[in-house]
């Protein structure tokens, strides 16, 4: 294993689910800049610089490097971070390293976000002339051309420009071997992950039609195409990346509304949206992405003692009315009448006698109303603020 890691930047809450953020060739995480801070609210975000570029050692690969290479190096990245599995983004060369983990290492991948690349970057020949070329020149004859290559109109990113005059020319040369190396077209119809696609309308480089390829034959992807947009869309039309990937993102939510209905029955959760208002909104969506997408959908505990631990921390709190609705989830979840009463009774021993007297009598109306009405969903009416969870 290598023992120097790739230069990162590592933003959002350590608890938040992983995002890993891939650069283009010439290009530092920087090209994250205005859309990493904004995608860290709601996720652990880790941005990454290339071989010879930013901050990472030029040595991390030589000539004849491959997209796989890099690969490798973003998994170790990821094992030292303790970040097993998690949601990948990138654009050109980094699109590229996102679509080889998911055909080869698909079990670390959660989602795909492929932006301004390619399964294959129109041929062999170009990247080896140019890997060439930057051998034996460096990169000054190619600062001239940046800003045709990576942006639209008379948009410049002098920042971005600066990393690519700073890149160690070795590195970016074999960056180039692995780009002439590299073609996946064969290999897209196997990739399971859920992939979004997005296409700048103005990127000489990787123009819609590469993205459309991947596209078409990934199941279910999705395909955004950008106008305005070139190369570098992160940087030029950093609030149209971010609505994209917000939404490719937010599969979570979908997700957790569906167990949290499973869970709580159509009644409460229509309920619950029902009253929500643009004070709870967030509030909800909070709900629903991270404790019904993230923790109820972790299968390392069943459905029923996640029901066993979400009672016992409800009496322990005293909240009485979420109590209510977590017993009639738990009969939802398969737990038996004398199963509830039998985890109200082991919190009488932890929690405390009064805590568990208010617990049965909870327990014991909502199992009377199932007994009454024959169901075990309940009709109760929680706290009333549209916020219930």
């Amino acid at each position: 294993m290598t023992e120097k890691l790739l230069n990162h930047r590592a933003e959002g809450p350590a608890s938040a689910p992983p995002l890993l953020l891939g650069p283009s060739l010439g290009t530092s995480y920087a090209l994250w800049d205005k859309v990493a801070p904004e995608l860290s609210i709601t996720h652990r975000v880790v941005r990454w610089d290339l071989p010879g570029h930013g901050g990472s050692a030029a040595d991390l690969i030589g000539p004849g490097a491959t997209v796989g290479d890099l690969a490798a190096l973003v998994l170790e990245l990821a094992d030292s971070l303790g970040i097993e599995r998690f949601a990948y983004a990138g654009v050109s060369l980094g699109g590229a390293v996102g679509l080889h983990l998911a055909v080869h290492h698909p079990e670390r991948i959660a989602s795909l976000a492929v932006i301004c690349s390619s399964a294959h970057f129109n041929g062999a020949k170009p990247w080896q002339e140019r890997a060439e070329r930057v051998r034996r020149e460096g990169l000054e004859w190619l600062l001239e051309s940046a800003d045709a290559r990576w942006f639209a109109g008379d948009f410049t990113d002098p920042v971005l420009v600066r990393d690519h005059a700073e890149a160690d020319p070795q590195a970016y040369a074999a960056c180039c071997d692995a780009l002439a190396a590299f073609d996946l077209s064969d290999r897209l119809d196997g990739i399971s992950a859920p992939t979004l696609l997005i296409a700048g309308r103005e990127d000489p480089a990787t123009p819609p039609p590469h993205l459309r390829e991947i596209a078409d034959s990934v199941r279910g992807a999705t395909l955004v195409e950008l106008p305005g947009a070139s190369h570098l869309a992160p940087a030029q039309c950093p609030e149209a990346v971010l609505t994209a990937l917000r939404a490719h993102l937010d599969g979570g939510a979908r997700r957790g509304m569906e167990v949290r209905r499973e869970v709580l029955g159509d009644a409460h959760v229509d309920r619950a949206q029902s009253r929500q208002t643009p004070f709870t909104a967030r509030f909800q969506d909070f709900i629903s992405r991270y404790a019904w997408g993230e923790i109820w959908t972790d299968p390392t505990l069943s459905r029923r003692e996640r029901s066993m631990i979400t009672l016992t921390a409800l009496v322990a709190h005293g909240h009485y009315d979420e109590l209510a609705m977590h017993v009639r989830a738990a009969r939802r979840n398969g737990l038996t009448p004398d199963e509830i009463g039998a985890v109200l009774l082991q919190t009488a021993v932890y929690c405390g006698v009064p805590a568990a007297n208010s617990a049965f009598a909870t327990a014991q109306r909502v199992l009377a109303e199932e007994a009454e009405t024959g169901k075990g969903t309940g009709t109760g009416t929680g706290t009333g603020t549209g916020t219930e969870g």
